[in-house]
């Protein structure tokens, strides 16, 4: 099977570093012009669309800040000429224990909802709106989230769990809102994948105790997530549209 993304225009958030730089690079290679976007790895963000090629480039926005978000968007449409496919990639996991003081604690859940929930509702608003103006309309929203938004996450974590579950449930409700619009919604729920920030855990924690609870040997990369959001995005698999794909390497199965 032969995966053509060919004139497909993709906004990936957080494309610049981790699982959003695979992704960039998958998407691109299968033939899309991808919008990578940053929050403050301009460097790399800019360095990854680069290479790359195909068109891409990258845009700035802290995604915690409503005026930002929305100009992000505007940019990208202004630059590409309109949007098929919108990637909510980008997110934040701040360790937050519940002995912290009430407004610092409570300041640590606005920061991960505006980030991780907020931004992607908001950027998913202004796709569906662009997706109509489409010729033909539609476009695919793909959502990624963790497999926190189904079993939890630990103490430190909980704000997190919460806007991945969050993030769950908005892409259910659009994809049942929108699907006779021709747009179409999905959630990949990844389990801990070989990024830095995993990278910074590792040293914390140790790799066994971070996948002490997977079916397989060892940790996933982004390598693993990268050809299901190439799939997503092309339309190949449309009907699976509201599902939510688990990439954990078994640890969480539902």
């Amino acid at each position: 099977m032969n995966v053509d993304l060919t004139g497909k225009r993709i906004l990936v958030t957080g494309g610049g570093r981790g699982i959003g730089r695979v992704l960039c690079e998958m998407l691109a290679a299968s033939g899309a012009r991808v919008a990578v976007h940053y929050g403050s790895s301009k460097t790399k963000a800019e360095a990854v669309a680069e290479a790359i090629g195909g068109g891409a480039r990258a845009f700035g926005a802290p995604l915690d800040e409503i005026a930002a978000t929305e100009k992000l968007f505007d940019d990208v449409v202004e630059e590409f000429g309109g949007l098929d496919v919108l990637v909510n990639n980008a997110g934040t996991a701040i360790k937050s224990p519940l002995g912290k003081e009430a407004f610092a604690y409570a300041a640590d859940w606005d920061q991960t909802m505006a980030i991780n929930l907020r931004a992607a509702g908001l950027l998913s608003r202004r796709a569906i709106m662009q997706f109509r103006k489409n010729d033909p309309p539609g476009g695919r929203l793909i959502h990624i989230a963790s497999r926190a938004g189904f079993r939890g996450d630990t103490e430190d974590f909980v704000a997190y769990g919460a806007s991945k579950g969050g993030m769950i449930a908005m892409s259910r409700g659009l994809a049942r809102a929108f699907g006779r619009e021709n747009i179409k919604s999905f959630v990949i729920a990844p389990g801990w994948i070989r990024t830095d920030i995993a990278e910074e855990s590792i040293a914390l924690y140790g790799e066994e105790v971070l996948t002490k609870d997977n079916a397989l040997v060892g940790m996933a990369r982004p390598e693993d997530v990268a050809p299901m959001v190439v799939l997503l995005a092309s339309g190949l698999a449309d009907h699976a549209t509201g599902t939510s794909i688990d990439i954990n390497s078994g640890s969480y199965v539902r």
